[in-house]
């Protein structure tokens, strides 16, 4: 690895972390392949259709292993900003559907373009519990914060087992990183109904990664944060008059 950013890569941590992460397939792309996925719609009409069809070629034996549906991204980033994952929440079905689906993606193409992208991860699907998805602020090698994910609402569960989850979160880093070659980072999990917790995925330290409830990289008390949530929906009583 040329420097500790690309350790980041999933390709690269998943040798370290397997055991806390989703099962993974990787299918190595071929350059034609990456330089389809940097190009622009008007300049892909130039390239062979050749290279779709290696590419699917290629899927279809690690994707024939995973029974039901699959989620596919690339190294760095997953086609998050495509109508299939508003629509599906990423699952696809076949090696047509999942090069399609990567292959509409700007966020893929632009990592594309920046050297960002030599592989294809295949993992089997699963419909995630919003509310048991969390990200990771991890700080001189300690979990220092942690952050409800979907900032869409409160849940509820959060009150409940919200420092269960805290705890499970630091008992894991712990396990984990002696193993790891950064000390700053931040890392995507999932938390599932049996409170086992998986990986989904790690980021860098500051921006361009959203701090989501920390709101800001700029603050200085990183070492006392702990979990943040959504708060609950503020009650109104009493006589409430409202003019307009």
């Amino acid at each position: 690895m040329n420097n500790n950013h690309d350790f980041l890569r999933i390709p690269n941590w998943y040798p370290y972390l397997a055991a806390y992460a989703f099962p993974t397939s990787f299918v190595r792309l071929r350059p034609e392949a990456i330089a389809f996925l940097a190009a622009s719609d008007e300049e892909r009409k130039n390239i062979s259709r050749s290279v779709s069809k290696q590419v699917i070629s290629d899927l279809k034996v690690p994707m024939s292993r995973i029974h039901g549906n699959c989620f596919t991204s690339t190294d760095v980033c997953s086609p998050t900003d495509t109508e299939r994952f508003q629509k599906k929440k990423g699952a696809v079905y076949s090696p047509e559907s999942a090069w399609k689906f990567l292959c509409q993606s700007e966020k893929i193409r632009r990592a594309s373009v920046c050297g960002n992208v030599e592989f294809i991860c295949l993992r089997p699907f699963r419909n995630i519990n919003k509310a048991r998805e969390f990200r990771l602020f991890i700080r001189n090698g300690k979990l220092c914060a942690m952050s409800q994910y979907w900032l869409i609402r409160h849940f509820p569960v959060l009150d409940k087992k919200g420092l269960f989850f805290w705890q499970a979160a630091e008992k894991m880093v712990s396990n984990i990183v002696w193993n790891l070659p950064l000390d700053d980072f931040v890392m995507d999990i999932y938390i599932t109904s049996d409170n086992e917790i998986l990986i989904i995925d790690l980021n860098p330290w500051d921006s361009p990664t959203d701090p989501l409830l920390l709101r800001s990289w700029d603050r200085n008390d990183w070492d006392s944060i702990g979990l943040q949530v959504m708060a609950p929906p503020t009650r109104i009583s009493g006589n409430v008059h409202v003019s307009f």
